[in-house]
């Protein structure tokens, strides 16, 4: 039975498979864009509000921030991609009832790793700080903020980027989009009140900041969690539905692992550079932490597009429309490419306006202008590296990519060895990490023209429950 004469299609699925490709990815990244400006005021508002406590403070959070990163992209495009593809499979190929248990699934993953990454942080994190060349008011306030951040936060940032990614698949993009941009109003709202002690509420400092992130991931996830018990969607959680089951499992981290090793390996090459850089100093280290900013702008952006793509591209690949599937890789990579473009223009025409959003030290803000116009000729590249990252992710391809972003990986540790043992300028090491981005870009470009081979149709596709 073809996918559009199946009866148990919903006609939400329906769209996903029949309408226009370019309208209907528009159509599901537009409430996608609302999430978007919800992360950036919180990757930009984190750093403006912290930064008002001075440079200790914000380069002590910004040791303890690409560390976060890793925690929210794992779950979000990392997990969260195979459980948004997962999800989507089962329903273009009719299985509602699979569907949720997916989705319940998806829950126990999540809790899973949230516990993973809160022990290892508290136990880790001071030593880990420390071996990075953090002391004095810098190791307090990294300290301070990781203790929170990663030990009261873990749970709630696994919880509502999981349960988004399974509203997510069932193309439905304007409730989880409510619920984030809800919780950065609830972020944008706390932050400054704990932070500087407005009102009744006393002077937290960097604690502020870090319960005002657990706030904001609470508030999405309490919203979220209630969507998907009232049934109201095409998911909805059960009692039933948490019976462990392999094939459930499988489901998601067939794509989800891999996947979650790709965002950790580009964590970790994050990781290693800020690494690096607090090898200068805390003024470098400051503008680093503001400059990057920006390029942690795009990526929510992508992610708008690319939960759209993979949405599209998984439910038609569960129905096994994979020439339209082909054609919507194709367009949502020349989207992307285009965001790109645009944050590249901001990084090379306006990088000391951008650096006065943080900080008025010239010494700083000169660090980051060194920063942002290196890197900024990369975005369009990155930008097309991201949008065939989505696209394969959503056709069960995660391999390839993962190969790609190991090799930019060792590019990246490299820069950084040479950094550390023989003594290399920042201006270099930014250098070197423009060429690990060509790198990536070139390995995903092999790997897209690939996307979904007859060869490979078996492996991707879902066997019938």
């Amino acid at each position: 039975m073809t996918a559009s004469a199946s009866p148990t299609l919903s006609a939400r699925t329906r769209r996903l498979l029949e309408a226009p490709i370019l309208g209907t990815l528009l159509r599901l990244a537009a409430p996608n864009v609302g999430e978007a400006a919800a992360r950036i005021a919180f990757i930009a508002g984190d750093a403006v509000f912290v930064g008002w406590l001075g440079t200790d403070a914000l380069a002590g959070v910004s040791l303890v921030f690409p560390i976060f990163l890793i925690m929210q992209m794992t779950s979000a495009s990392g997990l969260g991609a195979g459980v948004s593809s997962a999800v989507a499979r089962a329903l273009g190929a009719g299985r509602r009832d699979e569907a949720d248990v997916r989705a319940a699934h998806a829950v126990m993953l999540a809790a899973a790793a949230a516990l993973l990454f809160a022990a290892s942080m508290l136990l880790d994190g001071p030593r880990l700080y420390a071996a990075l060349g953090a002391c004095g008011g810098t190791l307090d306030a990294a300290l301070t903020y990781s203790s929170l951040a990663f030990g009261g936060g873990a749970l709630v940032v696994w919880l509502m980027n999981t349960l988004a990614n399974v509203v997510r698949g069932t193309g439905t993009m304007a409730v989880p989009a409510s619920a984030i941009v809800v919780g950065e109003l609830v972020h944008l709202a706390v932050s400054p009140t704990l932070i500087l002690g407005l009102g009744p509420f006393p002077r937290l400092g960097v604690a502020g900041a870090a319960l005002a992130v657990i706030a904001s991931y609470g508030s999405g996830a309490l919203i979220l969690l209630a969507y998907l018990v009232s049934g109201r969607g095409l998911v909805r959680l059960t009692w039933r539905a948490f019976r462990p089951r392999v094939e459930a499992f499988r489901a998601i981290l067939g794509v989800g692992a891999l996947a979650a090793l790709n965002v950790l390996q580009w964590q970790i090459a994050a990781f290693a550079v800020t690494a690096a850089v607090a090898g200068f100093g805390a003024a470098t280290l400051a503008g680093y932490g503001a400059a990057i900013r920006l390029e942690l702008l795009m990526y929510p952006l992508s992610f708008a597009l690319g939960s759209a793509t993979i949405a599209m591209v998984a439910t038609n690949v569960g129905a096994g429309a994979r020439p339209r599937a082909r054609r919507i890789a194709g367009t949502a990579v020349a989207l992307s490419t285009a965001l790109g473009a645009v944050f590249a223009l901001i990084a090379l025409m306006l990088p000391l306006p951008w650096m006065r959003l943080f900080t008025h030290d010239p010494t700083v803000a000169a660090a980051g202008v060194l920063y942002l116009r290196i890197l900024g000729v990369t975005y369009p590249v990155l930008g097309l590296a991201f949008g065939l990252v989505f696209a394969l992710q959503g056709a069960g391809i995660v391999l390839w990519p993962m190969v790609a972003g190991a090799v930019r990986l060792a590019v990246v540790i490299g820069a950084a060895w040479l950094v550390v043992h023989r003594g290399l300028t920042p201006g270099a090491l930014y250098g070197a990490l423009a060429e690990a981005v060509l790198v990536f870009a070139l390995g995903m470009l092999a790997a897209g023209r690939s996307l979904l081979p007859r060869r490979r149709a078996r492996a991707i596709a879902d066997a019938p429950a």
